[in-house]
């Protein structure tokens, strides 16, 4: 008896010992950082514009506002956070304080906000009551502080930077946690400037002193994602049309890249001989414009046209801003809201019939990494993010090929790379077999990153085959999620 339990615990130690000898893949190239892997999870959330061009019917209020005109009698933080939540959206974006300089919190630092206004007896506070909603309702919440002040007579000074800085500081320590700071790119130009009603240029290259800003931000909010043209943490899609470019690289060069100037970057796509993790985020409204206008009241964008913009963006690697502009009033519009509701239904049912573990019969591929159950393809079934299928170092092309334990319909399929580990996958392509014994595609694409979704065309399958054509290294999927029609 003592020998035959020698012998198991030999052949066990053996077993464990041949596991534990094939090494995990190394990261290759630019890899996220703890606040940009939080940034992906949020996919998808609300940019809410207001400001005096609200009141002026204009996009780019001048700056010459009288505070006084400001008056969102009907304001109800509740209610945007409502339609936010039923939106399916994860956060909300702020326009605390746009290009006409006016802030919608009662800055400390200037005259020019809601503090001057008689609206609520200049109490108000659109910035805090929001963040506070937020906070209630499980949202993130960040905020866009304009570079560009084309109110201030100080703009184009050394003293406006130190201004634009104390700005910050307080909406960075006055709001509680932030999960991104935007940095518009627009700066320069006509504008009040204190009543001097002039043009002023900048160069923004030098001008603003972004390293010392972004280690504002750095101390003052560790976990924020600072979003411009040139990062650091999250870039800009290139359009406001609603989608990034594909292929989509979440890695750019960021050498000389800042707001307003990408340094010859491509935003839509990426450079993924970049140096640094950059992923793109889709802006783009639920409007025409960013603010509100009646006349826009029946330009409000289909649910066709969302669903579009949702698989052209999140669909493609990319996180979502959808801007919902409140009216004068200081409410969402019906229309927008009633649109954002079912949207969100849409969404919902999208994605309400995954395919179950239990629905795969088995799950094979043409290279595990040593052979090793460690890096088995049935790993992009368990839902986790950091067990993944991975290849041998050499093999750079590979398949996986999902049974399935009756035949189903196909409607959609998520794609997921370990982006802890970097971005690999150039190209892919999606096979399905039915009752022929031929293989046929039905999905194709470049990059996939944190996430690739694809509809499928309608018909069933007895298998799914994922083929990895082309990888910059041995390729990893983390996920690859087959979903069935949802019910009409």
């Amino acid at each position: 008896m003592v020998k035959f339990r020698f012998i198991i615990f030999a052949l066990v130690t053996g077993f464990l010992s041949g596991c534990q000898s094939v090494s995990p893949p190394v990261a290759f190239g630019p890899t996220p950082s703890a606040r940009q892997l939080e940034w992906h999870e949020t996919e998808y959330y609300a940019f809410i514009c207001l400001s005096s061009a609200t009141y002026r019917d204009v996009e780019w209020g001048y700056g010459d506002m009288d505070p006084d005109e400001f008056q969102p009698v009907n304001f109800n933080p509740q209610q945007w956070v409502e339609v936010v939540k039923a939106a399916g959206m994860k956060g909300m974006v702020i326009t605390a304080k746009h290009h006409d300089g006016f802030c919608l919190w009662p800055s400390k630092l200037t005259d020019y906000s809601v503090a001057s206004s008689s609206w609520r007896n200049g109490k108000g506070d659109i910035v805090g009551d929001l963040a506070k909603e937020a906070k209630r309702a499980g949202l993130k919440f960040g905020v866009y502080l304009s570079p560009w002040d084309r109110h201030d007579l100080r703009y184009g000074s050394s003293e406006y930077i130190d201004y634009f800085r104390g700005q910050l500081t307080e909406l960075l320590t006055w709001y509680g946690p932030i999960f991104e700071v935007w940095q518009d790119g627009a700066n320069g130009g006509d504008g009040y400037y204190g009543g001097l009603c002039e043009q002023r240029k900048v160069d923004n290259k030098t001008y603003y002193g972004w390293d010392v800003t972004d280690s504002l931000v750095r101390e003052l909010q560790p976990m924020a994602c600072i979003f411009s043209d040139g990062g650091p943490d999250t870039r800009w899609c290139g359009n406001e049309s609603g989608y990034v470019g594909d292929p989509n690289w979440a890695i750019m060069d960021i050498s000389g890249a800042m707001p307003g100037n990408a340094n010859g970057n491509s935003l839509q796509n990426g450079n993924p001989d970049g140096n640094r993790w950059v992923p793109a985020e889709v802006d783009v409204s639920i409007r025409p414009g960013w603010f509100y206008h009646a006349s826009e009241d029946d330009k409000v964008k289909s649910l066709d046209h969302l669903m579009k913009i949702y698989y052209e963006s999140v669909g493609r690697g990319a996180n979502l801003i959808l801007n919902a502009p409140p009216t004068k009033e200081g409410l969402i519009h019906p229309i927008d809201s009633a649109r954002l509701v079912e949207f969100g239904q849409a969404l919902k049912r999208e994605f309400s019939k995954p395919l179950s573990k239990s629905g795969i019969k088995k799950v094979e591929a043409t290279n595990e990494r040593g052979g090793s159950s460690k890096f088995s393809a049935r790993h992009v079934l368990d839902g986790k993010k950091d067990t993944y299928w991975a290849t041998d170092d050499s093999v750079q092309q590979a398949s996986m090929t999902m049974t399935l334990k009756k035949p189903e319909r196909l409607y959609a399929i998520r794609l997921r790379e370990p982006i802890q580990l970097g971005q690999r996958i150039e190209s892919f392509k999606v096979e399905a077999l039915d009752g022929s014994d031929e293989w046929q595609t039905v999905a194709e694409g470049t990059t996939i990153g944190p996430r690739r979704i694809l509809r499928l065309p309608d018909r069933e399958a007895l298998a799914l085959r994922v083929t990895i054509g082309s990888s910059r290294a041995c390729p990893l999927l983390s996920e690859v999620q087959l979903f069935l029609p949802p019910k009409e």
